[in-house]
């Protein structure tokens, strides 16, 4: 079974809208949705914003469903110019920026316990995303994603997240998610839809985020069918 996560209800409602023989569940404040999804096994689920949150949710979906892979998928600020409303960041690696403990000589977002900087995505599963995406001719990036619990504004702060970690891309829930995929030895991808630009705000935000929404999950739409081929081989091969 595939496990999906995003973080608000605007984020998956297309794919929810899609799905068969649904059933739901809750648990503490995460919605769960059971059921096929282009013929797939799909555990759907609305985390909630923020790491906090999104951890409980990966860890409730993991040890409920036993789920073989998380997809994260969802919206995110662009930290580079390149990137412009609706284009596809597909995660390489997912950072924690508003991990902290340089004082003690740690490098910037270094989470201990695992001592790792930037948890790597399984390559595999965002090969598979690239592919869909370039046949739903959607364009994308290669890129870490970072992860605080900060709605992320001006150019000055954009710009240090993407120098200090190579980013692409800034969310609330995906470093999160990928911190407890890696414990729980999971594999892990995300994606994520520009919704608002280098030099955007809150107000580009609440304006574009629909669109970019329906982008992220046009891009699933099209991966599930090579995401099932793909494990199909798998078992086979």
């Amino acid at each position: 079974m595939l496990g999906m996560i995003g973080a608000m209800d605007k984020e998956i409602d297309l794919l929810l809208e899609k799905m068969e023989s649904v059933q739901e569940r809750q648990i503490g404040f995460t919605k769960y949705a059971q059921g096929k999804l282009h013929g797939l096994d799909i555990c759907l689920a609305r985390c909630g914003i923020g790491k906090v949150h999104a951890a409980l949710c990966a860890q409730g979906m993991i040890l409920t469903w036993g789920v073989s892979a998380v997809l994260n998928i969802g919206v995110a600020g662009a930290l580079v110019p390149s990137l412009q409303i609706g284009d596809i960041v597909i995660a390489d690696s997912a950072v924690q920026h508003d991990m902290d403990t340089t004082p003690i000589g740690d490098p910037l977002g270094m989470i201990s316990g695992i001592n790792i900087v930037h948890i790597p995505c399984d390559p595999g599963l965002s090969g598979l995303l690239k592919e869909a995406a370039e046949e739903a001719g959607i364009r994308t990036e290669r890129a870490a994603v970072a992860t605080g619990d900060q709605f992320i504004v001006g150019v000055d702060k954009k710009s240090f997240l993407a120098d200090t970690f190579g980013a692409a891309a800034c969310d609330m829930e995906g470093g999160a998610i990928a911190q407890c995929c890696y414990e729980m030895q999971v594999p892990y991808a995300a994606i994520r839809a520009i919704s608002d630009t280098r030099d955007g705000d809150g107000r580009e935000y609440m304006e574009k985020a629909l669109l970019a929404c329906a982008q992220e999950q046009k891009l699933v739409s099209r991966f599930l069918p090579l995401y099932q081929a793909w494990e199909k081989e798998k078992m086979h091969g």
